[in-house]
């Protein structure tokens, strides 16, 4: 791929699509365009293919969704099915009318059965039943990347899947209503140090487990899958390795400094028992992740801490 290829991140203010741009940026492409939801709809069909008969972008990388933790997707479960179909719809529509060359359709982990063997493979999809807490944004995800697979094998086009497991990082939502659990935690171990260290009451038990990917490295994955031919419709994007939430709320205390009292919470849901990503088709292929959990969380806080003041609560 030429690096005058010109490349439209839907998306590109968010965690993963700011990552993104800044991974395309460091490797010396030129010609990146993307627009604030403000100026752009892309829930508004007329509107996205407007502009992407406007620009003519070469390839579209779809990092635009709406997300939120097990919270968010049970008090929202409308919006997280009907505005994520409607966002990657319209773009996958408009990417295959007008001939984009290449379309990247990021979604995630939650789109295989909840009870699936671990760790998840690619062929698990559409085997069992989801996990409730989210099967709405799941099954706007899985018809993204049945819609990527169709164009795929009916005209022959270069539109790929990337699933990632659960990601963390620069410009995640700190959002407590409607973030997922690391940053969270990170932000309630946080203000719960600045509060004398008050005890800190998290859901569940903390035996599930989860894997977690740092932004950066997801970013690095879609970089590969630009300039590299992949030869199947989907693959998984992870570490390989997961921890109890119980580990990773006890990761990010000793990172915060927080040394009050953690209190479970058992009423409140678990969710899956483990979600673990089999990355072996992409790993065989070249791409790994790089950044560990320990200094990924780190890093993580440091942004957290410079950031802090600029956060704001997120409305339905």
């Amino acid at each position: 791929m030429e690096k005058s290829t010109k490349i439209y991140i839907a998306g590109h203010r968010g965690m993963v699509g700011s990552a993104i741009w800044r991974a395309l940026t460091a490797k010396g492409y030129t010609n990146l365009i993307g627009k604030r939801s403000s100026d752009l709809d892309l829930r508004d069909q007329k509107a996205v293919f407007k502009f992407v008969t406007d620009e003519q972008p070469e390839v579209i990388i779809d990092a635009a969704a709406r997300v939120g933790g097990i919270l968010a997707n049970n008090d929202y479960p409308y919006q997280f099915l009907m505005e994520n179909l409607q966002i990657q719809n319209n773009l996958i529509d408009a990417a295959q009318q007008l001939n984009v060359k290449k379309f990247v359709f990021l979604g995630s982990s939650c789109i295989y059965p909840k009870l699936a063997e671990q760790p998840l493979h690619e062929e698990a999809l559409l085997t069992g039943p989801l996990e409730p807490t989210n099967e709405w944004y799941a099954i706007a995800k899985i018809a993204g990347v049945k819609a990527c697979q169709a164009i795929r094998k009916q005209f022959g086009k270069d539109f790929v899947s990337l699933m990632p497991t659960n990601l963390y990082g620069p410009f995640d939502n700190f959002d407590l209503e409607t973030s997922h659990v690391l940053p969270a935690m990170l932000r309630k171990f946080h203000e719960a140090k600045q509060n004398n260290n008050a005890e800190v009451t998290l859901w569940g038990s903390g035996t599930p487990m989860r894997e977690f990917l740092h932004v950066d490295d997801m970013a690095n994955a879609v970089v590969y899958a630009l300039e590299n031919k992949l030869e199947e419709h989907l693959y998984n994007v992870g570490t390989g390795t997961d921890v109890t939430i119980k580990q990773l709320a006890e990761t990010i205390q000793n990172v915060v400094g927080h040394t009050g009292e953690i209190i479970w919470d058992s009423s409140k849901p678990d969710g899956t028992p483990r979600k673990l990503m089999d990355s072996g088709k992409l790993n065989a292929m070249g791409w790994t992740a790089k950044t560990d959990l320990d200094s990924g969380i780190a890093s993580t806080y440091q942004w957290f801490l410079e950031h802090q003041d600029s956060f704001k609560t997120v409305k339905m």
